[in-house]
């Protein structure tokens, strides 16, 4: 990356709507790319951003009219990427592990993206709605 670059921010807004995944997947890939990562950090990241913009979609509680927030902080040794809606938030507290024995489709998304990035944030309210922080932090060349 470009050493006079300490901070940059990219910011889609984008619509209610699942068909948009793939562009958030292939933009994070494009980033991530020019910053340096290899591909197994960025399939992560590109998986944890499609976990992310699907719960904003599937429990933002938001009209397909609105958008939800996608914002990527490139850093000089990490990647900043945010998944903001506003809809009715929730209560971060009554989040739960997930049985991974008894796995059912649905409920794993948060457990996927804590397991596949270096840092997790979630912010949530009732009526604030939900943002999503992960941090995915450069790996030094071995």
């Amino acid at each position: 990356m470009n050493e006079g670059i300490n901070r940059e921010l990219i910011e889609l807004s984008i619509p209610h709507r699942s068909e948009y995944i793939g562009m958030i997947r292939l933009t994070v890939a494009s980033i991530a790319s020019r910053m340096g990562f290899d591909i197994e950090d960025i399939e992560d990241m590109k998986v944890a951003i499609s976990e992310a913009c699907a719960n904003a979609i599937r429990h933002g509680g938001c009209s397909e009219e609105e958008n939800f927030i996608v914002q990527f902080i490139r850093e000089q040794n990490r990647l900043e990427i945010s998944v903001s809606d506003f809809g009715k938030g929730y209560s971060v507290n009554t989040l739960q592990t997930p049985n991974t024995q008894e796995l059912n489709e649905g409920g794993l998304g948060i457990f996927i993206i804590k397991s596949l990035m270096d840092d997790v944030k979630i912010k949530s309210g009732n009526s604030q709605g939900t943002s999503i922080t992960m941090i995915k932090n450069l790996r030094e060349e071995a």
